[in-house]
């Protein structure tokens, strides 16, 4: 049986590709929730799960970096993709718990209309991400990362628009500051999404 200290690089593209799945079921978990307005403990629960195991990944490719002598870019971009990547799972997270934690299980046209930005934001990524291991042919990569940059400018349109109306026509500023929170949470998201846009456009540049 032949022996190779060179590790297979497919690994670590296996593995973004997993954490991009997870991505996308997070986000699309996250925009039922708000289409059904029930951020209940049983959804809740399941987006735990569901960032569980992105932490997972994370730690098996933080692991696999420390022990690989060869990877298929720079260390520090690897790094730098994982825990963003994980960073936006638990952003995801983190709104929803504030959802629950503040009791806001209703409709909101405006947070539903968030969720479906995170949901296309995310699914861009996961093909940016699946087109890293044919970094060659950058054209595909570089459409999905300029996609989450109008997304994200978007997503920040959307935001000011909000937080601007709930200020405006408001009755109740316990509610006010709570939505607020909670808008500004989700458009997070987006800025996560774009700033693993950014490294993976980095990424193209350095092996280009």
């Amino acid at each position: 049986m032949g022996f190779s200290l060179i590790p297979k690089e497919v690994q670590f593209f296996d593995l973004f590709d997993k954490q991009a799945e997870i991505i996308t079921i997070a986000a699309a978990h996250f925009r039922e929730m708000a289409e059904k307005g029930q951020f209940d403990d049983a959804n809740i629960e399941k987006m735990s799960d569901i960032e569980h195991s992105c932490d997972l990944i994370t730690h098996d490719i933080i692991d696999k970096l420390n022990r690989c002598f060869i990877t298929p870019f720079d260390r520090e971009d690897i790094y730098a993709l994982a825990h963003e990547l994980d960073d936006l799972v638990d952003m995801i997270y983190s709104v929803a718990k504030r959802m629950r934690m503040y009791k806001l299980n209703t409709v909101n046209k405006d947070m539903v209309q968030f969720a479906l930005l995170i949901e296309q934001s995310s699914c861009a990524l996961a093909k940016a991400l699946s087109g890293l291991r044919h970094s060659k042919h950058h054209k595909p990569i570089l459409v999905s990362c300029i996609e989450i940059n109008r997304l994200e400018n978007e997503g920040d349109h959307l935001r000011d628009t909000v937080i601007g109306s709930l200020f405006d026509n408001s009755t109740d500023p316990i509610a006010t500051i709570k939505w607020k929170e909670t808008f500004e949470g989700a458009e997070t998201c987006l800025d996560i999404c774009e700033d693993v846009a950014n490294i993976i456009e980095s990424i193209l540049v350095k092996n280009s």
